[in-house]
């Protein structure tokens, strides 16, 4: 399983992937966006191009890439760690999202001899804002009893390209820390104060492994499969919680609305990893682009009612995610079939 996961992690880093050396399928469907998801997709797509002989490729090239290149109709759909709000919506013909999986995102860290950081919320935003500085302020040793934390320069890390992960990860922030919310925000690209760019999950992780004294906000499973270290963050209910299938599951636990857009950051649930998130794929719901053949627009719908299939869902923690909820994986279903495609050569 290790050598699988770091085998997908090699063919993120080099953004569009095909799921087949050999393009035998009678449809082919290509897709970009979040790199968050992506072990899990070319798991998924390559699965479904051997139950279906239809290819699909897929670029990790961010969520803010993704929608773009939906929006121009380069690729037949995107992914996206960020819902589109209403006000993005606007001048696009209408979208469907299509929660695939959940996920976490998590801070990893290397601090030569540590191996148990636990963070708040609270302490997560000022490492980011620049106000704690040093792993031995008093602040982060006070809820990290017994853990020798060095004298050492923080160097937090963060994405310098338009990300749904950082999305994710400044919502919680401002969720918990009102001088970041007001100051800073949450969106997919943020003035980060203090720090390092780097980009893509391939790329934090990278920087991370190399740098003594450094932390920074990656997608769960890349920190899984990479085995670094990362924190126990307060939840909540004051609990100092991992990630993991479960308590990613736990976050969404909640009344989740029809067409899924909402955050899941900061659950109040007990037991709830405080930073998961669904990601989703999103189309359109009127399939005829005019590039596109009817064949194509059935394919596209097929493999999105795979990928909610009891079998691929059960197969998300393969790669270190979760599934989605019953309920949500219904209507996601539903929402399927509000796709059309309508002859327009009438």
């Amino acid at each position: 399983m290790k050598l699988r996961n770091t085998f997908f992690i090699m063919l993120a880093a080099f953004g569009i992937v095909a799921v087949s050396c050999q393009n035998k399928g009678t449809v082919t469907l290509s897709g970009a966006g979040a790199t968050f998801p992506q072990p899990f997709y070319l798991m998924t797509f390559k699965s479904y191009f051997e139950a279906t002989n239809n290819t699909v490729s897929y670029g990790g090239i961010g969520s803010g890439g993704g929608i773009k290149s939906l929006k121009e109709s380069i690729v037949d759909f995107a992914g996206t760690d960020a819902f589109l709000t209403d006000e993005e919506m606007i001048d696009m013909p209408s979208v469907i999202h299509i929660p695939t999986c959940m996920g976490a995102v998590v801070l990893a860290y290397n601090i030569e001899g540590v191996t148990n950081l636990k963070l708040t919320g609270d302490l997560i935003a000022k490492i980011y804002a620049g106000q704690i500085k040093y792993w031995d302020d008093e602040q982060l040793k006070a809820v990290n009893e017994g853990v020798n934390l060095p004298h050492k320069e923080i160097a937090p890390i963060y994405r310098s390209d338009g990300s749904g992960t950082t999305f994710v990860f400044t919502d919680y922030l401002s969720k918990v820390n009102s001088d970041w919310k007001e100051k800073y925000g949450g969106d997919k690209s943020v003035s980060f104060p203090a720090g390092f760019a780097a980009k893509g999950n391939p790329g934090v992780a990278g920087v991370l492994s190399q740098t003594d004294g450094s932390i920074g906000y990656i997608g769960s499973e890349y920190a899984f499969a990479q085995q670094l270290n990362f924190a126990s963050i307060q939840n909540a209910n004051g609990e100092f919680v991992t990630p993991s299938s479960s308590s990613i599951s736990i976050a969404a636990d909640t009344d989740i609305p029809a067409d899924s857009r909402c955050m899941i950051t900061n659950s109040p649930e007990p037991g709830a990893y405080p930073i998961s998130l669904f990601t989703w794929i999103i189309v359109y719901e009127e399939l005829n682009n005019g590039k596109r053949t009817e064949a194509d627009a059935e394919a596209l719908k097929s493999l999105l009612r795979y990928m909610l299939s009891d079998e691929v869902q059960a197969s998300t923690e393969k790669v270190h995610y979760a599934p989605i909820p019953a309920s949500v994986k219904e209507q996601a279903l539903k929402n399927i079939d509000r796709m059309v495609y309508t002859n327009k050569e009438s």
